[in-house]
C-alpha cells in the first residue's frame, strides 16, 4: 500500500495597502508563506510581474524545488551506494514562455550540479546516479515540462 503524504502551508498577502487592488499597478505583490516549523518565507511576484527582487518569487521557488528534490534523492543513492560526496553546488536554470493571454509555463528546467566525490574510483558511480535520482525525484515527477541534468562530477576537496 502506498504511502500517503500530506503537506499543509498558509500564504497571505500582505501587499494590500490603503487601497487594495484598485488597479494593476498600485496594489502591492508582497506575500508570505508560513508552516509549521520552518521560518517565514518573504514571496512577491517575479520583478517582469511588478514583483520586489528582495523576495522569493514562485518561478524560482518551483526551480528551487527541482533542485532540491535532485540534490537529496542524489545524496541518498550516494549514501547507499558508498559514493562518498563531500561538495555539490547546483547552478540550475529554468525557462518560462509567457502566452498572449497573460498565462504561460515552464517549457524546460535544466539542473547543473557540480558534484565532488571523495576518491577517483566513485567518480563513474557518481555521475551514473543522476539518472536515478532523477526518476526518484517527486517534484521532477509531478511537472509536465522536461528536466533535465548535466552533471560534473570531480574528485577532491569541496569547491
Amino acid at each position: 500500500m502506498p504511502r500517503i503524504h500530506d503537506y499543509a502551508l498558509t500564504v497571505t498577502w500582505t501587499g494590500a495597502g490603503a487601497a487594495g487592488t484598485v488597479n494593476y499597478r498600485d496594489y502591492g505583490r508582497d506575500h508570505q508563506v508560513t508552516a509549521d516549523g520552518p521560518p517565514l518565507l518573504p514571496g512577491s511576484a517575479d520583478p517582469t510581474f511588478r514583483g520586489d527582487p528582495a523576495r522569493w518569487n514562485p518561478e524560482q521557488l518551483l526551480l528551487a524545488s527541482l533542485a532540491q528534490c535532485h540534490m537529496l534523492s542524489y545524496l541518498s543513492l550516494c549514501a547507499r551506494g558508498r559514493v562518498v560526496v563531500t561538495g555539490y553546488v547546483d547552478e540550475a536554470v529554468g525557462t518560462m514562455v509567457e502566452s498572449g493571454d497573460g498565462g504561460g509555463a515552464f517549457t524546460e528546467v535544466v539542473l547543473r550540479p557540480r558534484v565532488t566525490v571523495a576518491a577517483p574510483e566513485m567518480a563513474e558511480r557518481a555521475a551514473e546516479l543522476h539518472d536515478r535520482a532523477h526518476q526518484l525525484c517527486f517534484i521532477a515527477s509531478s511537472v509536465t515540462f522536461p528536466v533535465r541534468h548535466e552533471p560534473v562530477t570531480v574528485v577532491g576537496a569541496a569547491a
